[in-house]
């Protein structure tokens, strides 16, 4: 029965009523917590995909391209054997399939209800919460250890991760691990997205961005890709600076540091070292031509005068270009549309910041069993919130009682960390742990052990790591292993005993 073409469409017409029958049905049903509504719309994205894989079949049934459809229309008409020969020979057809399935019954309605009380899988971490909040320490991770990241709290990064990618610089975009780093990252906000709203339309809006961007691009006008990826030729702006008035390395070390580094940055030449070694690569240019020059003088994306990439070289470094030009656009745009849940996950931070670990399990549970809010238009999601308090469970301010009870209203600034800034006792000890407090000390020269505990400034630092190295170093001081005894019999080094003497005392 189902081996003819129009029956086929007839099941697939028969599955999209169906189907769309159940997404009204469940649509019906009143869900009360976050957990049921979720896997509401989860249920019903499941629903929706079937009835596209039904649709895209049945359009490719009515486009006929083989005349298959033609041909089993043309079956039906009237044949040499009379009118009614081609009725039988499909009621006979009929009486054979259900013959041979005689478990097919279509004459009652099928019962839905089962397909109503499924309850899909929600696959997310504890800290997203169910979809409420980013996880993004894995990704964190491996910014701030990479050559094109830099060293932040994880608070600032979460607030900051689409932004950054303007500020990474051209010479790292082109590097494996960048790209490594952005699809993992679109990968994740994307799959992320479609977890939490399953019946979101951000595919859409990408695709759009996504032939937008293209448009532009051809046309060289994407702010920071106007090279399209081919890099820019060496020397093809000005430095403003005539080096023709200097006639030795060491005039050109007059100007300074940041001149010369303008300089050979205008010219597309490498601008680090040392002020000699800037001096004497932009004296070279003096009496050598920058096409006759070696490429290692010339900075990352800056290709020589005269020297030409073949053209599958250029298609493939304007591909590579393009691909990570499509991630960092995609990213900022998945971040628009995730503002909420990014702003949300800040404020988790602020919050986790103050709680226990049973405080943050029973949250973890509060969340699930939480209810669905009824649609009110006069709501006001504003919170009043002057002491800029962190907030609580509930999502709104700490009782201020609260706030100094953990100390969160005393600043403890540390000189070692850059002056930076830690609210309350907890986050203060536990600082001294934490990599900022690390490389300061270690660019201090200093071991970063218990000695040092509770030490903030570099002078006590340096101090008291001075003193241990000379009591480990022993041997005999005279102004304090030297003793000396007064008239009464008490007992003083050598230092004190003289400044006692000198004032009178004794």
């Amino acid at each position: 029965m189902a081996d003819t073409l129009l029956e086929q469409t007839r099941a697939l017409h028969e599955d999209l009523e169906r189907m769309e029958r159940i997404i009204v049905k469940d649509f019906k049903q009143e869900v009360k917590t976050y957990v049921d509504k979720l896997q509401q719309n989860h249920r019903v994205r499941k629903r929706l995909g079937s009835m596209q894989e039904a649709a895209s079949k049945l359009l490719r049934i009515y486009e006929d391209d083989d005349g298959s459809r033609k041909e089993d229309i043309a079956g039906l008409a009237q044949t040499e054997g009379g009118s009614f020969t081609a009725f039988y020979d499909r009621l006979k057809e009929v009486k054979d399939y259900y013959r041979r399935f005689p478990t097919d019954e279509v004459t009652e309605a099928e019962n839905d209800e089962h397909l109503l009380k499924e309850e899909p899988r929600l696959e997310f971490s504890g800290d997203e919460g169910l979809g409420r909040f980013l996880d993004l320490h894995e990704h964190y991770q491996a910014f701030i250890n990479s050559k094109f990241g830099k060293k932040f709290e994880y608070f600032e990064y979460v607030g900051s991760f689409a932004a950054d990618l303007k500020e990474v610089a051209k010479a790292h975009k082109g590097s494996k691990a960048y790209r490594e780093y952005l699809e993992s990252l679109h990968t994740y906000l994307l799959h992320f997205y479609e977890r939490a709203q399953p019946l979101g339309h951000a595919p859409k809006g990408l695709s759009k961005l996504e032939e937008e961007l293209k448009a532009t691009w051809s046309k060289g006008e994407v702010p920071g890709w106007e090279d399209r990826g081919l890099g820019l030729v060496a020397g093809s702006s000005s430095i403003g600076l005539d080096l023709e008035a200097f006639d030795s390395v060491e005039e050109l070390e007059g100007i300074g540091a940041e001149r010369l580094k303008e300089a050979l940055q205008g010219m597309g030449l490498k601008s680090g070292g040392t002020l000699r070694e800037r001096a004497s690569r932009l004296f070279m240019t003096k009496t050598t031509p920058l096409k006759e020059l070696d490429k290692k003088h010339f900075a990352r994306g800056f290709i020589a005068p005269g020297s030409q990439k073949t053209d599958e070289d250029s298609r493939k470094a304007e591909e590579g270009a393009l691909q990570v030009c499509l991630l960092e656009a995609r990213i900022t745009k998945l971040t628009e549309i995730l503002g909420q849940v990014v702003s949300d996950t800040r404020g988790r931070i602020e919050k986790k910041q103050a709680q226990t670990y049973e405080e943050m399990v029973a949250e973890q549970n509060e969340a699930e069993a939480e209810l669905v809010p009824e649609d009110d238009d006069d709501e006001d999601d504003f919170v009043y919130n002057p002491l800029k308090l962190p907030l609580g469970w509930d999502g709104k301010p700490i009782p201020y009682w609260l706030y100094k009870l953990h100390g969160l209203n005393q600043e403890y600034k540390c000189e070692i960390c850059g002056n930076y800034s830690y609210w309350g006792r907890r986050a203060f000890e536990r600082h001294f742990k934490e990599w900022r407090h690390q490389n300061g000390m270690r660019a201090l020269g200093v071991p970063n052990n218990k000695n040092f505990y509770e030490v903030t400034k570099i002078d006590d630092a340096l101090s008291l790591w001075k003193n241990i190295q000379e009591k480990a170093k022993g041997g005999f001081h005279a102004e304090v292993d030297e003793e000396f005894e007064d008239a009464q019999g008490n007992v003083y080094n050598r230092k004190t005993y003289e400044d006692l003497k000198r004032q009178g005392l004794i």
